[in-house]
């Protein structure tokens, strides 16, 4: 590290998760110093240990007098009341930089910190982290959201660019929908999976990520590059009769196996698609009100009274 380089921070990290530890060994490697790092279970100062070799471990109170940059790496239902609760005991500094890594929240949850005169940022990585050093190299395919008030977004995002990855400006009142949107995208997408994996296995297949992988990271790929366009299978085709059969195999394996889940995603997805395609031209009336009369709720089991 060249520490007279001009601009280089004395960074404190709170929460050594899987995401503040990746996060702080990525700032270290852009050459701030790591002043400190809390963490309180054995697997957090493990990861401590990996990532950020020779940084102590200390009391989070200790962390915030010492660092001129807060990187707080919580839970978002904990930040309100940690940034809170460092308020009231006059922990927060002026000029202090405090950055916040929630999906959900913008900056305003960094009021407190605020209004004892330090600058609040939000940098959301757009990723799904491991706590190992790998993930350092995904970084550089990693897009962050970035909320800041105007005249401080460039700290946040040339942050953000230190660490390799690419900052995209997302507005307060939009953090939500923001974080929806890729919690919908990542967490439902490891849901589907681990279900079509569980009927893969009850079907005889004994590895099911060999039929998978290939199929969900085309997918995934011609998705992302094309939309909906890519759009392919039985509801797109307007085969009701294979949508039917679908619904009938997984209504008969949810009475074998005692669980609704399977069976209600895929109809929920597939009424989905189904009302997606239509609107977009790539089904007719009469195909989609078909599929959707399968896949309605009413629609009584047929081994069912």
């Amino acid at each position: 590290m060249d520490s007279s380089k001009p601009g280089r921070l004395g960074i404190g990290v709170i929460g050594a998760g899987k995401v503040g530890a990746v996060l702080g060994a990525a700032l270290r490697g852009a050459g701030h110093a790591v002043v400190g790092v809390s963490a309180v279970s054995e697997a957090s100062r493990e990861r401590a240990e990996n990532l950020l070799p020779g940084v102590p471990v200390l009391d989070i109170p200790d962390i915030v007098e010492r660092a001129e940059l807060v990187l707080l790496a919580v839970p978002d239902d904990a930040l309100p009341g940690l940034v809170a609760g460092l308020a009231e005991t006059g922990a927060w500094q002026a000029g202090q930089l405090v950055a916040h890594t929630c999906g959900r929240h913008g900056v305003d949850v960094l009021a407190p910190a605020r209004a004892k005169g330090a600058i609040g940022l939000a940098i959301h990585p757009a990723m799904t982290f491991t706590g190992m050093s790998l993930d350092l190299t995904r970084l550089i395919d990693c897009a962050f959201a970035v909320t800041a008030p105007a005249t401080v977004l460039p700290i946040a995002q040339a942050l953000v660019v230190e660490m390799g990855a690419e900052p995209i400006v997302v507005q307060e009142q939009d953090r939500p929908l923001y974080h929806a949107a890729l919690a919908h995208a990542s967490n439902h997408l490891v849901t589907i999976a681990a279900q079509s994996a569980q009927l893969l296995r009850s079907a005889g297949v004994e590895q099911p990520d060999r039929l998978l992988g290939a199929l969900m990271r085309a997918s995934l790929e011609n998705a992302l590059a094309s939309g909906e366009a890519a759009l392919t299978g039985p509801v797109a085709r307007g085969d009701a009769g294979t949508v039917e059969v679908h619904r009938q195999a997984l209504l008969d394996y949810e009475l074998e196996h005692a669980g609704t889940d399977i069976r209600q995603a895929y109809e929920e997805l597939a009424r989905a698609t189904a009302k997606r395609a239509l609107a977009r031209g790539l089904l007719k009336e009469g195909q989609a009100a078909q599929i959707l009369d399968i896949l309605s709720p009413q629609t009584p089991p047929e081994d069912q009274p």
